[in-house]
């Protein structure tokens, strides 16, 4: 980290509320006028200017020369937007079978990208692999590692944050993990440890489709079944560190065991292995995911009954989440969007069947992900640390 990387670091890490709120706002809506920060923040134009001149001398902000509004009286509106290339961060996604990593800039746009393969779940051996794949990143970026803030690394399961411990993860085999620790002692920079689905809303609350968003959910689809809240202008991550697990809600037949090692879950029905595991008990043979999708389309009937099964319960669980927390969207994300029209009928089906009342307007709409956007996710992650 070079010295103005340090002193930005330390700028921003000491920053009072205000200032916090207008970098923030800054970061996240740029270019925004000193007006519309002081409506968005709540706090007076005095305020706001004090909180920007800081931020403007460290070269994390840019203030072009005031300009008269258009020509018209009244006062000036001076635009100011953030300098992206001011600062680097790190975004880690670890699967279970690879990790891929990016490098941001402050509105994570991404500069390079890695990605490696993990011959085993251990946390030791995932480790070795994080602090590799971040060694090839630096040797891409060249010069601009020396502007490297954050790392932030998202993982699926119970994720306790402000410890770094991954309480649980039923996908990497974790119990109790202090991978956060482990992950700081090789490396020279914060490290943010997340988990993977509030990793993508806190991404798309601060630069994706939720900004100026009241509230929004994301469900994902895939090898696990997720959810992200943001409500009230904030991403929820729970008083315990768990919010929106709508995969492990016991809507499902109790003969149905899930990873997490209960019965019923939404995942044991739900998930990528379920659906593998239900045709392939129908057909007598191991079928990977790609196959049951090929026999679906062609009109399997047990690779039919599983998509839909796994539609009704997802849709039946998301009605429950719109119920309970009113989001104004949901947006369904993951890798099984690829694959969504085997979902979307039941699925629509089920949620207007078990969404009350005017719950039942709430659009759902799907958006792709890739595991890179995961990655930048959790680099949005680190900025988001970094900033509060």
């Amino acid at each position: 980290m070079d010295h103005d990387t340090a002193a930005r670091t330390t700028l921003i890490r000491s920053a009072s509320e205000a200032g916090s709120k207008v970098f923030a706002t800054i970061l996240t809506r740029s270019p925004i006028s000193r007006i519309d920060i002081a409506r968005h923040t709540g706090l007076s134009q005095a305020a706001v200017t004090k909180a920007v001149s800081p931020l403007v001398a460290a070269g994390l902000v840019d203030a072009p020369p005031v300009t008269q509004r258009d020509g018209l009286p009244g006062r000036p509106a001076a635009p100011v937007s953030i300098v992206p290339d001011a600062m680097v961060m790190l975004g880690i996604k670890i699967n279970p079978d690879e990790v891929i990593a990016v490098a941001t800039d402050l509105a994570t746009n991404v500069l390079v990208s890695e990605q490696r393969a993990l011959a085993a779940h251990d946390p030791e051996t995932v480790a070795d692999a994080v602090v590799d794949v971040i060694t090839a990143l630096e040797q891409e970026l060249g010069d601009k590692a020396e502007s490297i803030a954050g790392v932030g690394v998202a993982v699926s399961g119970d994720v306790d944050t402000s410890s770094g411990v991954v309480r649980a993860s039923a996908i990497m085999g974790w119990t109790d993990v202090a991978f956060g620790a482990a992950l700081q002692a090789r490396l020279a920079w914060p490290v943010t440890l997340e988990n993977d689905v509030h990793a993508l809303t806190i991404g798309e609350h601060w630069f994706g489709v939720g900004l100026g968003t009241a509230s929004f959910a994301i469900v994902t689809i895939g090898l696990g079944i997720g959810s992200g809240l943001h409500l009230n202008g904030q991403v929820v991550s729970g008083a315990y560190g768990v919010s929106g697990e709508i995969g492990h809600l016991p809507l499902a037949a109790p003969e149905h065991v899930c990873s997490c090692g209960r019965h019923g879950c939404v995942e044991a029905v739900a998930s990528t292995s379920a659906i593998e595991a239900a045709v392939s008990a129908a057909h007598g043979r191991e079928i990977g995911i790609d196959e049951a999708v090929r026999l679906a389309h062609a009109g399997d009937p047990a690779a039919e009954a599983a998509f839909r099964e796994a539609a009704r319960i997802i849709g039946t669980a998301i009605a429950t989440l719109v119920n309970l927390a009113g989001p104004e969207l949901v947006i369904i994300g993951g890798e099984g969007v690829s694959n969504f029209d085997l979902f979307e009928q039941t699925l629509r089906s089920a949620f207007e069947a078990h969404a009350f009342g005017a719950a039942a307007r709430c659009p759902i709409v799907t958006r792709p992900h890739t595991f890179q956007d995961w990655a930048r996710g959790a680099a949005a992650a680190a900025i988001q640390s970094l900033v509060r």
